[in-house]
């Protein structure tokens, strides 16, 4: 056997740089590069053996450890899970700052290899700067805190354990199924040790996606049930995008007369113009999908975790008789809640329903209803998006406008607050992966950075991030890495003077106006935040506009500006869009002296009634 002597760190970043994988017929690096920020633990292991591979593996430089995990995820995301990024930070904080952006991609399922710094294996000079000790477990470190979100963790003690360890971590990453964030804590000692490492471990390898047929028996169940039907509904979720089945769904709805709703994960799964697209379905649904949900006798999920948002905390399937046919590669998630599992990749999963269920359709008057509900819907959202020369707009009214000047082909980026809500109704998303939405862990503070990868996936495509004030406050940051790499983003801040969404959920759940808007919290002088100054200082173009007419010709102008523009207009945190939507379960006190509380309590316990319990 051939073998060639590097350190640890060396081996680690000459494999990295020899994985590859196809995308549109072309070979291409699976890791596109390296998020770090250099501190004690990685700068002079990693960050060394980094150096020499900076061509072929790009190492990038951001401000802040959880932003740049954060635009690794979107990276990600935004390749459809096909390509991903390497993250390393130094022990202690640095590391620890990467845990929620872990969480973020282990809940939405999405690859991201994170490589922080650990302490010494050998122990010597316990304990390190920024060690955390544990009195009765001497092998814990602060990196133990990824364990519970990653899809797979090893801790490396050993230079030779790389190897066995780095085989692990592709084989998740590329798993539709197991898909998520991979976590190598690499003592820093360990980094800068040899070993004889055979040859062939480094041998460029190909990664395609598995592609996972239903079995004969599952199949035969879900063509069965939807040949029952008599009012079918489609939810598609983010596992149609990630197979890359956009085609074969529109072709499924389409030949099978079967409408189709979106959660927010897979939302532009179909363009928003196609007839048979009901929109959003759920707590932010749109009035067309959950109407059929509601009546729905066959659910067919789509690559869909059917998270509570998705199925109204599951009181929105009203029908008593409704079967859920579970179409994804996770068992986990095909059969939840008693689905019919159909455990296979969407497109195959698709291409083989249809080729069984032969010459059956829908009934024509239900397909006629989905159409009839849909154009309503449009004529509501219309209203919610038309232009206004109000003093304080409302969420809907900037989307509207964000959406008539930079069109349905812009990827809009988005992920917390009130806004999700109001996107998912009403953005109308043009092609696969224009709408780009953290919804699965609502992370406030990942839009920027999101969006900072989402233009290293898409850099010839225009990328709008939508945030409101709470959420640029936690991270901005990165603002300033996107002017440095020469990425353009616009940046569209609602400022409504607080964490307006949350405000109105405390109001209607019968809470007081408390600790959410800036005027309503414990204070002596409330802030006067200049946003648009401190993006400028970031290195941003910016500017403040004081109407919905001011904000589109700022937004036309931005299109030819030469880096990342940031526009900032104040809204009304109270209004939001009354059409569609559905109850979601956010539990009310069942003591208190508050009036409004006990009402709020009874209006819950009646909600509660509608909601479906499945054994």
């Amino acid at each position: 056997m051939t073998t060639i002597r590097l350190t640890m760190a060396q081996a680690l970043t000459r494999f990295l740089a020899a994985q590859m994988t196809e995308v549109d017929g072309v070979k291409v690096p699976i890791f596109a590069g390296v998020f770090a920020i250099f501190g004690h633990g990685n700068v002079a292991g990693f960050g060394e053996a980094l150096y020499p591979y900076r061509d072929r593996l790009p190492t990038y430089r951001a401000h802040n450890e959880q932003a740049m995990a954060h635009a690794a995820v979107a990276f990600a995301k935004a390749s459809f899970r096909r390509r991903m990024m390497a993250v390393t930070s130094s022990i202690g904080p640095g590391a620890t700052n990467m845990v929620t952006a872990a969480a973020l991609a282990h809940v939405n399922r999405i690859p991201v290899l994170l490589l922080p710094g650990d302490v010494f294996a050998n122990r010597r000079p316990d304990p390190v700067l920024q060690q955390v000790e544990d009195f009765g477990d001497g092998t814990v470190s602060a990196n133990d805190c990824f364990r519970p979100v990653s899809r797979y963790f090893d801790r490396i003690t050993r230079p030779e354990q790389i190897v066995p360890a780095l085989h692990r971590a592709m084989a998740v990453l590329t798993d539709p199924a197991e898909c998520g964030p991979v976590t190598l804590a690499l003592c820093q000692d360990v980094q800068a040790e040899a070993y004889d490492y055979p040859e062939s471990f480094f041998e460029e390898r190909l990664w395609v996606p598995r592609r996972i047929r239903p079995s004969e028996d599952e199949l035969s169940a879900a063509v069965a049930a939807l040949r029952a039907a008599k009012r079918p509904l489609i939810v598609s979720g983010g596992g149609t995008l990630y197979s890359g089945a956009t085609e074969a769904l529109k072709a499924f709805a389409e030949r099978f007369g079967i409408p189709v709703s979106e959660t927010q994960a897979g939302k532009s799964s179909l363009p928003a113009a196609h007839e048979l697209n009901m929109g959003a379905i759920g707590v932010t649904g749109t009035s067309a999908s959950n109407t059929l949900a509601e009546e729905a006798d066959v659910i067919l999920a789509v690559g869909s975790r059917l998270q509570d948002f998705t199925t109204g905390s599951w009181a929105l399937f009203k029908n008593e008789t409704q079967t859920v046919i579970g179409l994804n590669t996770q068992v986990f998630d095909a059969a939840k809640h008693r689905a019919l599992p159909l455990v296979a990749d969407a497109l195959a999963g698709l291409k083989d329903l249809a080729a069984d269920l032969g010459g059956w359709r829908a009934p024509e008057a239900w397909t006629a209803k989905a159409r009839a509900g849909r154009d309503a819907w449009f004529r509501d959202a219309d209203k919610a998006t038309a232009a206004t020369n109000a003093l304080l707009p409302s969420d809907g009214q900037v989307i509207g406008a964000v959406q008539r000047v930079m069109g349905s082909e812009a990827t809009l980026v988005c992920a917390s607050g009130g806004l999700p809500g109001e996107l998912h109704k009403l953005w109308q998303a043009g092609s696969p992966g224009t709408y780009h939405l953290d919804y699965g862990f609502s992370t406030m503070g990942y839009e920027i950075a999101g969006g900072l990868g989402t233009k290293m996936a898409k850099p010839d495509k225009e990328v709008v991030v939508m945030l409101g004030d709470g959420s640029y406050l936690m991270m901005n940051s990165e603002i300033a890495t996107s002017v440095m790499l020469g990425l353009k983003l616009t940046i569209v801040v609602l400022d409504n003077s607080g964490f307006g969404c949350i405000n109105r959920l405390q109001m209607a759940t019968g809470g007081a106006n408390f600790n959410n808007l800036f005027r309503d919290t414990l204070h002596e002088t409330l802030p006067a935040i200049d946003f648009a100054a401190h993006a400028a200082s970031l290195g941003a173009i910016a500017k403040k506009v004081a109407s919905i007419g001011e904000l589109e010709t700022a937004l036309a102008e931005s299109k030819a500006n030469d880096r990342t523009t940031v526009l900032v207009i104040d809204t009304d945190p109270l209004i939001t869009t009354e059409a569609g939507g559905h109850w979601w379960d956010v539990a009310v006190p069942e003591v208190s002296d508050r009036p409004s509380v006990n009402a709020a309590r009874e209006a819950y316990e009646k909600a509660l009634k509608a909601q479906r319990i499945v054994n």
